[in-house]
């Protein structure tokens, strides 16, 4: 059981999620004003990716990147910003006759410098790198990848630049990934985990899968644990009595209740109400940079 959580809300993600609700933040002000909102709700980071403004499909341009930061860190809003560099990961193949050529409509692969350029053009206090590649269940023949050996440029330019990498872990054996990373000295202490669970074809969202993932985490390692769809709610309790910190937001699940759209400050605020009746302390971003030793960037 963990006594003092800090919550990290997933503001937007790259799902086609914007025509299931339009509570899903599409434009780099909304995104902004999104992640404002959960932070004042009791987050304590928030995790970026943006989107195209005329599509709302999931984009990687830095230009969209640095307005969402610069909106937050001119709001006077202190939160720690957490993004994305898992885009450029992700191939769809042809068919299963011919899988090449790829979909090209689905396809946006990226090598390691490029994945990181809006990471080196904003320097943000957190940036997430997905250890390892599985099939991801969004229809058809789509494959995130993320090679051990781009994983390992990545995570050794992010080294140098001294910015805290997330990593994401789907799988059990995405964890070998990052005990290779931190056995070749290419992830600085602590240790920062996110273990993403109940997302089809990865690691199911049980609780005896949840306890084998924990207890397979290198020692000291600070982790997180959340669960998508309707389980999103209930994992902030079960992460927090696995002895781990808590995520959620739109990225990961739409709805407060049943038949009920969510915001990101509505799913923020519920998960402060589900921590504090289980007596737990709720970490904010001072605290959260001391603990993950974060150099902070305003």
């Amino acid at each position: 059981m963990r006594w003092d959580v800090f919550i990290t809300c997933a503001v937007t993600g790259a799902g086609d999620t914007t025509g299931k609700s339009e509570k899903v933040p599409v434009t780099p002000k909304e995104i902004a004003q999104s992640a404002i909102e959960a932070a004042k709700a009791g987050a304590a980071i928030v995790h970026i990716h943006v989107r195209d403004p005329a599509t709302g499909k999931g984009a990687r341009d830095p230009r969209l990147y640095a307005e969402v930061v610069d909106r937050i860190r001119s709001s006077g809003t202190d939160v720690v910003i957490n993004l994305t560099a898992g885009m450029g990961g992700d191939i769809v193949f042809g068919d299963v006759e011919r899988p090449f050529p790829v979909n090209a409509a689905g396809t946006d692969m990226a090598g390691a410098s490029e994945r990181l350029a809006h990471v080196e053009q904003i320097l943000p206090e957190i940036c997430t790198l997905d250890c390892g590649s599985m099939n991801f269940a969004a229809g058809g023949d789509y494959v995130m990848v993320n090679t051990p050996d781009t994983l390992r440029a990545m995570a050794r330019r992010v080294q140098a630049l001294g910015i805290r990498p997330e990593l994401e872990v789907f799988d059990t054996g995405h964890l070998v990934l990052v005990k290779d990373l931190l056995r070749e000295g290419l992830i600085d202490d602590p240790l920062m985990v996110q273990l993403c669970m109940g997302i089809p074809y990865g690691a199911p969202d049980d609780p005896t899968t949840l306890m084998a993932m924990v207890n397979a985490l290198p020692p000291g390692a600070v982790f997180s644990a959340f669960s998508i769809s309707r389980m999103q709610l209930p994992y902030v309790a079960m992460a927090a009595l696995a002895g781990g910190n808590v995520r959620v937001g739109l990225e990961d699940n739409l709805y407060l209740s049943k038949g009920v759209l969510a915001s990101n400050g509505g799913l923020v605020e519920r998960a402060v109400t589900i921590l504090e009746a289980m007596n737990v302390r709720i970490v904010g971003p001072a605290e959260a940079r001391q603990k993950l030793k974060l150099r902070e960037r305003r």
